[in-house]
């Protein structure tokens, strides 16, 4: 299995609007596998799908996923067509991930759906998506969606992989039968195999397969110079999103640590990583020397790449 390791950009003060060109021109350089950005609203970051198309168009090699970007209340045609557009001008480089509904309550009312069918809508816009991606035309009566001989181009050459985020049992269901790969968060090793056991029991139930090394998961790492302020600030994030589990079981303190949790998450079943740094750092070059050296050796390549 080819283990990857890519990085999560976040809005601190080194990647807002200002920073983000550096930090793609950064990690093209470095020859990192991949950036993936998130789905969030009102902060210095940058909006995932436009990031992304600014990001495959800088660079050559370079993969750009999201981490997660929310379907329900966006129109799936129109995410279709935007994906589709990325994927035929950036081939086999763009990485989408889907999620029910964004983390930070104070967003959620900027993806309006009808009351209590935010599980229904995702997972109907989801087959929309799938379908305009994989057929010249499509014809959809559901319960959100009317589609009649609709289509979008350029459609992309070879299929694109869909991976959805989520932890909850019904979620893990929901990937099984619809998904081509899991991009969890805020697990430990120990329920990253639990989940990935889930997925792989509700796909085979479905009549489906899910490649072996389409399971992944998002790894916080508290870097050395950080303030102790910092670190409890840290912990204080991840005990909101898991108040069930000790924070220290979750956000790596730093790099030995992160390696460790790497292993025990690949020993798990799990081969995409998604790092990013547990509290805001001043210039990314550091960060990027210290992911370069303490985890890239962790990574297995194919020959020229």
């Amino acid at each position: 299995m080819k283990v990857r390791i890519g990085i999560g950009s976040l809005p601190t003060p080194a990647t807002g609007i200002g920073g983000f060109a550096e930090l793609v021109d950064e990690l093209e350089a470095r020859g990192i596998d991949s950036v993936w950005l998130p789905d969030l609203v009102g902060t210095d970051s940058v909006d995932a799908l436009t990031g992304m198309a600014f990001a495959a168009g800088r660079t050559r090699s370079l993969k750009v996923g999201t981490g997660v970007l929310v379907l329900p209340g966006r129109n799936p045609a129109l995410v279709a067509a935007q994906l589709a557009s990325l994927a035929a001008l950036a081939p086999k480089r763009i990485l989408p991930a889907f999620g029910v509904r964004p983390a930070r309550p104070r967003e959620r009312q900027l993806y309006p759906v009808p009351d209590g069918k935010r599980a229904a809508v995702f997972e109907e816009a989801l087959v929309v998506v799938r379908r305009l991606l994989g057929e010249e035309r499509v014809t959809h009566h559901g319960e959100f969606f009317h589609l009649d001989d609709a289509t979008i181009g350029p459609r992309p050459p070879g299929r694109l992989d869909l991976w959805l985020g989520g932890r909850a049992p019904v979620g893990l269901d929901r990937i099984g039968r619809l998904a081509d790969g899991w991009l969890g968060s805020f697990v430990t090793p120990a329920e990253a195999a639990e989940c990935r056991g889930t997925i792989e029991r509700a796909a085979a139930a479905a009549g489906r397969e899910i490649e072996e090394d389409h399971y992944g998961t998002n790894l916080a790492v508290v870097p050395p110079e950080a303030t102790p302020e910092q670190v409890d600030a840290a912990l204080a994030v991840s005990l909101d999103r898991r108040p069930d589990v000790d924070p220290r079981k979750i956000v790596a303190h730093g790099w030995a640590e992160a390696r460790d949790r790497i292993r025990e998450y690949v020993e798990a079943g799990l081969t995409k990583f998604v790092v990013r740094p547990a509290t805001p750092v001043t210039a990314w070059r550091g960060f990027l020397d210290q992911f370069d050296q303490e985890l890239r050796s962790l990574e297995t390549r194919a020959p020229g790449r």
